[in-house]
């Protein structure tokens, strides 16, 4: 079963819950609007001189655009507080006005049925504690479903552990840093002109250098076949890669609100994942700058959205 999730697009703030809560095991999400297209129909229906025939073509034209979320990490206690879990924070960042997202818990087995594929405009992979080399059995699912996906030509965004497990899905290599763990903001150089990445060059006031939020300690070796890479930095050597207007991976997280990190900083040191000096500078660098989150939501709309 996936939560299904009509958008008017939340601020997303740190310091408020979302009002998008998940309020059952089921997965049920509330709003507290209703959608214009909703309210017009509705009209419609009542209205004795619109014949069944236009009303379903009027339905038909306000088909909302659907995109699903494969979520493939538990939500920490923190973004279940503060954002009412991943999956608000991924639809505030990337989604718009008029469009159903869906979320599938793919780290607990819940996948999307075969047949119900073809009605996604695109697809986003997160990121996650696992690795995405490894053979968790929920994880060579993923490859399989990430495959198909991209025989059937489908949007794929994917991000931190989502952009490593689209490498490998699609035949490219994936392994430990050679630097070890990148944690706190990143510099990130972007190569622009590249055809047929359209969602780059139609954004001329998109600067050569952004900086977006890290935490990984594993990365792209090799890239697939048919791919460019479209983004580096001084740690990271695949920051970025595309395969045409339709695959699209990103090693940071454009998602991440600062403090969100700040908590799984925490958490690493508490799990005795990092050392006490490394967290420390760490959340010390992450102080003195900011993340460029407004320009990495516009490349993560443009390229779902296909503009």
């Amino acid at each position: 079963m996936s939560t299904i999730y009509r958008l008017l697009r939340p601020s997303i703030k740190a310091t408020s819950p979302s009002p998008f809560l998940c309020t059952s095991s089921s997965h049920t999400y509330t709003q507290t609007q209703t959608h214009a297209s909703d309210i017009l129909i509705a009209r419609l229906r009542h209205t004795q001189i619109v014949p069944d025939r236009l009303l379903g073509l009027k339905m038909k034209a306000m088909t909302e655009k659907r995109y699903a979320l494969l979520l493939a990490a538990r939500d920490s206690d923190y973004v279940k507080k503060v954002y009412g879990g991943y999956f608000n924070v991924f639809v505030a960042a990337f989604g718009e006005n008029g469009e159903r997202w869906d979320l599938y818990r793919v780290v607990d087995g819940e996948f999307p049925d075969t047949d119900e594929l073809h009605k996604y405009d695109g697809f986003v992979i997160s990121g996650s504690p696992f690795d995405a080399y490894g053979n968790d059995y929920w994880i060579l699912k993923l490859c399989l479903l990430l495959k198909t996906l991209d025989a059937m030509d489908k949007k794929m965004l994917g991000v931190c552990f989502g952009h490593q497990v689209l490498c490998r899905a699609l035949g490219g290599k994936v392994r430990k840093a050679y630097t070890g763990w990148d944690i706190g903001l990143r510099k990130v150089k972007i190569v622009k002109d590249l055809f047929p990445c359209g969602y780059l060059n139609e954004m001329d006031d998109i600067p050569p250098a952004l900086s977006i939020i890290e935490c990984h300690q594993d990365e792209v070796w090799e890239v697939p076949t048919g791919a460019e890479v479209i983004a580096f930095s001084e740690k990271t050597g695949v920051e970025m890669f595309a395969v045409g207007d339709r695959i699209l991976g990103i090693q940071g997280h454009p998602e991440y609100t600062k403090d969100i990190l700040f908590n799984l900083i925490d958490r690493l040191l508490n799990n005795d994942c990092i050392e006490k000096g490394f967290a420390e500078d760490a959340k010390f660098a992450l102080e003195m700058a900011e993340p460029d989150r407004k320009c990495w939501e516009r490349i993560c709309r443009n390229f779902l959205k296909g503009r």
